[in-house]
């Protein structure tokens, strides 16, 4: 089972997620046992709006009876898609809750408004009492803002027992959220249900008695949840989008009550703004790191227009655990943070001192990503070291997750060991940008901290990047380590130099070299799993060494040819350092570009 340190903390794991589902299973029946209420309200309010993107051709599709969720299609044959209950829990969960009513809403007809109308009712009928992945309570949060989102569409014309009918499911399913919410997993799910059950207390008339409580949990569970830096105690940056993304139309729907808004809501708006300019590229695309996959570009653009400030973003992220160099048009963004707790690591990777980089709308080095139509093995896979640009020792992770059985069935694959000191030191002058930064995930199996030292130009031209392996102790039978460069699959890539250079060309023409003087270098097979089409081969760059002979490698990225555009595509190159010999499988520019 691993250390004792690893021992203590599956047990202590355990223990919480059994107290929680004990507590579930309390609090969730009181709920269901109880005698219907006769303080139903009378009427909404208000609608907080949904700020996600709708696709109108899935409505025609659900008016057909064919639902496809989360990459799965089913096809109800005339019955209604709550009864169907083998079917993957991902497709589940995406049913349960009600995400796809902005669809039918896009629609704007008569027909599909029925429609809802009919599903609603079905659910409520089949699965308002109970079922099991209708009540988890992250698919009761999402079913809650879903209906209150689109409730105009919902009951207008509608009846009024069926208004009834709708309201009082409504009041049931927020009242699980108040009795379950402190037994909901920690982070993100328990922040969107105190989300919902401030939507609801805003939203539906008679909740007064309910909305200081509601209040002052939201309060707490922001400012217990968001940094001080605006970044998310999870640390995956995919978790601020979801929750402005819920956080902001409640916001907005205080304001059009005249209610005072909470302190708590203000500041952490006012936090999570700069930190979504800081994990983005050039092209406007979100860092890989720790369970972000593919940039939801139109949700993002729809939560920066809410920003008033737009400032630059912050480059010293110390509090959620990264780091940001800019010179001109490049950006490096690193890892350089200790891992989440174990209960908020559900989705963290084990990716410290990675980085990613890119040069204006051209990102070149990145990390694998992940992809949320993977399945359980590419889901891990996408949390391992080697899956980043970072060094990978032995082919083993800097962080272990938890694997043995039966835990993992209960409780996931939390990171349960990890780095447990990561220094950073940053210097910025007129000249440069540079951090350097050293954990200790591999000293408890090899007796080595792995220090890394990035310096960005302020012209951006240039990275350079050195590497070192610090004993702490006898380090063993000579273990081997890879340095990984992950490729974006949009670059080509070419070794040069009888492979001691690398040349990487951008799809307009835009050149960079990397080399690592006295180390040879490799162009391996890669994948890319964040792309929204499914998983794309790339390549990556890899530099191996034994740790005895080689304790540090020094390493260049340095662009050698800048395209210049015009409104007739590419006009011209500024040669600044093109390659001695031009490799031969590089496309002209009368080719077709990458993919």
């Amino acid at each position: 089972m691993g250390t004792a340190s690893e021992k203590s903390q599956i047990w202590r794991l355990l223990a919480s997620h059994m107290w929680q589902q004990a507590s579930r299973w309390v609090h969730g029946g009181m709920v269901f046992r109880m005698r219907p209420s006769s303080s139903v309200p009378t009427r909404l309010m208000i609608s907080p709006q949904d700020l996600r993107t709708a696709d109108v051709m899935n409505a025609a599709d659900i008016y057909g009876g064919r639902f496809l969720f989360s990459g799965h299609l089913v096809e109800t044959q005339g019955h209604s898609p709550f009864e169907e209950a083998g079917e993957a829990l991902d497709w589940q969960r995406e049913l349960h809750g009600f995400g796809w009513l902005r669809d039918l809403r896009a629609a704007d007809s008569k027909i599909a408004q029925k429609n809802a109308r009919v599903l609603i009712d079905d659910w409520i009928k089949l699965c308002g009492s109970r079922h099991p992945v209708g009540w988890e309570t992250p698919v009761v949060a999402r079913r809650i803002m879903s209906w209150l989102a689109h409730s105009p569409f919902i009951l207008t014309e509608g009846d009024h027992e069926f208004y009834r009918r709708f309201l009082k499911s409504l009041v049931k399913q927020v009242g699980y959220l108040r009795r379950t919410i402190n037994e909901t997993k920690d982070g993100v799910e328990r922040l969107q249900a105190a989300i919902a059950i401030a939507a609801a207390c805003v939203s539906m008339a008679g909740q007064g008695r309910f909305a200081r409580s509601s209040m002052r949990r939201l309060d707490q569970e922001l400012s217990r949840q968001i940094l001080p830096d605006g970044g998310h105690v999870s640390r995956n940056p995919g978790a601020m989008i979801e929750i402005l993304a819920d956080l902001l139309p409640v916001r907005q729907a205080f304001v059009m009550q005249g209610l005072e808004l909470p302190q708590g809501m203000l500041q952490s708006v006012d936090r999570m703004m700069p930190m979504m300019r800081f994990f983005r590229h050039g092209d406007g695309a979100f860092a890989h790191f720790n369970g972000m996959g593919s940039t939801p570009n139109d949700l993002v653009a729809t939560i920066m227009a809410y920003d008033d400030a737009r400032g630059a973003p912050p480059t010293n992220a110390p509090h959620v655990g990264y780091q940001r160099l800019t010179g001109e048009n490049s950006i490096v963004l690193m890892d350089a943070g200790k891992p989440p707790r174990p209960e908020l690591s559900e989705e963290a990777h084990a990716g410290c001192l990675s980085f990613e980089f890119s040069s204006g709308i051209h990102r070149l080095i990145v990390n694998c990503g992940v992809s949320y139509l993977s399945n359980e093995v590419w889901r891990q896979v996408s949390r391992s070291t080697a899956a980043h640009s970072t060094v990978t020792i032995e082919d083993t992770s800097s962080c272990r997750f938890l694997s043995e059985q039966p835990f993992g069935k209960w409780l996931g694959s939390p990171i349960i060991s990890g780095p447990t000191h990561v220094d950073v030191e940053r210097t910025d002058t007129s000249t440069s940008s540079r951090v350097t930064a050293s954990h200790d995930g591999y000293l408890s199996s090899f007796n080595v901290i792995h220090e890394r030292d990035l310096r960005l130009s302020a012209d951006g031209t240039m990275l350079d990047g050195l590497d070192k392996f610090l004993p702490k102790g006898p380090i063993g039978a000579e273990p081997f380590y890879a340095i990984r460069f992950h490729v974006h699959p949009q670059i080509k890539c070419s070794l040069l130099n009888s492979g001691s250079t690398v040349v990487l060309l951008c799809p307009d023409g835009e050149a960079w070299e990397f080399d690592a003087p006295g180390n040879e270098l490799n162009l391996d097979e890669s994948i890319y799993l964040s792309d929204v089409y499914g998983h794309r081969k790339t390549s990556q760059i890899v530099i191996y060494g034994v740790l005895q002979e080689t304790p540090s490698v020094a390493w260049q990225l340095r662009r050698t040819a800048v395209a210049r555009l015009s409104r007739r595509g590419i006009s011209a190159f500024d040669e600044t350092e093109l390659p001695l010999e031009a490799p031969a499988d590089l496309p002209s520019e009368s080719e077709d570009k990458p993919d």
